[in-house]
């Protein structure tokens, strides 16, 4: 299966409050964000993992080519990156699609989603079977709310989504930033894109409109690192 990762961000809110690295060398108990991600991609069988990052910080490219020529921690990994400044997720994540060639599902996430290993193991598990279902996505959520600007998610009594909201809608979660895909979401994506729509939740709400197929699956608590004090709370959580 393959793995995308965002990380193009600028991190300007971490480096406004005094952290040196840019975001994806950010460290959580040691280990990088973009490490961490890589190694737990490995464990869930992937066969390919792209990266898109920007063009401001040559440290994250560096850090990308020694793993393509050193291996993560020893182990090969079938990586790719792409350097690219762009003006939202959405527009990374498009640019990233450009380069699956393959009609095959994807798991993609941003480089700051911070989760569970084993429950990220489920979730993949679960992907996995509700696309033999005829599902064209499970997006990973969460009732724990710790966000500047959640995405409300609505889901129905088998966890069926059935919208996504910037306003609390009678809905228990959120958004987690785990988006697992079908290979036909991203002709949603290019209309999308062809519309001159931006941010991933307008991309979710166009699968909505289109009546793809969509499953809710409940992580306890995903967090992101926007700011120095997310580094503390993920180190606790984990």
């Amino acid at each position: 299966m393959r793995f995308e990762i965002i990380a193009a961000g600028e991190g300007s809110r971490l480096a406004k409050e005094g952290v040196k690295e840019p975001k994806p060398l950010v460290r959580i108990h040691g280990e990088a964000l973009i490490d961490r991600l890589i190694r737990i991609f490995m464990n869930n069988g992937a066969t390919a993992i792209s990266v898109i990052c920007n063009d401001i910080y040559t440290d994250v490219s560096r850090h990308l080519v020694d793993i393509q020529n050193d291996g993560l921690h020893g182990m090969p990994i079938p990586l790719s990156f792409y350097i690219k400044s762009t003006p939202s997720s959405m527009h990374s994540f498009y640019e990233l699609s450009k380069h699956m060639h393959e009609p095959e599902p994807f798991i993609l996430t941003t480089v700051d989603t911070i989760f569970k290993e084993e429950e990220f193991s489920e979730y993949v598990k679960a992907f996995k079977e509700q696309l033999a279902k005829g599902y064209d996505g499970v997006m990973g959520v969460t009732d724990f709310i710790d966000d500047e600007k959640p995405l409300y998610v609505g889901t129905n009594g088998n966890m069926d989504i059935n919208g996504f909201y910037d306003e609390p809608h009678d809905t228990r979660y959120i958004s987690g930033g785990i988006y697992g895909l079908a290979p036909q979401d991203i002709d949603t994506l290019k209309r999308c894109m062809e519309r001159g729509e931006s941010r991933m939740r307008n991309f979710q709400r166009a699968l909505v409109a289109e009546k793809r197929r969509l499953k809710a699956w409940n992580f306890s608590k995903v967090l992101d690192i926007d700011h120095k004090s997310d580094i503390q709370k993920a180190e606790e959580f984990l």
